[in-house]
């Protein structure tokens, strides 16, 4: 706003002093942008290719392996990288929407799986008492 009463005043001079302070703020911000970024880039070259292999090994385990005879029948890689899966055999990061889905159906699983278990612990109960009518237990 100040800019613009500058210039409707035809201070010009001023005007530019603000225009320049305000590149001035600019620039000093993209230069702290650019120096982390190369820093990033730096640290990831000295990265060795061996060190690179022992770090993806460390961001996933495989569940639900299944050998017959010698050969993998199954064999399922999850991540163990908080917000990040598989996709396509490469680790890579899950959505904001695919996280608010699965944490959703999470949600919903943890209540169905809940019920269940109550029925299936209800069952079991009638069952004992059956048994224990008729002497087997």
């Amino acid at each position: 706003m100040k800019l613009v009463e500058c210039i409707a005043s035809k201070n010009f001079d001023e005007a530019n002093s603000i225009i320049e302070e305000k590149i001035e703020t600019i620039m000093a911000q993209k230069l702290a942008e650019m120096k982390k970024m190369v820093g990033i880039k730096m640290v990831e070259e000295v990265v060795t290719e061996e060190d690179e292999e022992q770090l993806d090994e460390a961001r996933f385990k495989i569940i639900k392996a299944r050998v017959r005879g010698g050969k993998v029948q199954r064999r399922k890689k999850v991540s163990t990288v908080k917000g990040y899966t598989f996709r396509g055999g490469k680790l890579t990061r899950m959505s904001v929407t695919e996280r608010r889905k699965r944490k959703m159906g999470q949600r919903r699983g943890k209540i169905k799986r809940k019920s269940k278990m109550s029925r299936a612990l209800i069952k079991r109960k009638r069952s004992m008492r059956k048994r224990m009518a008729i002497g087997l237990r």
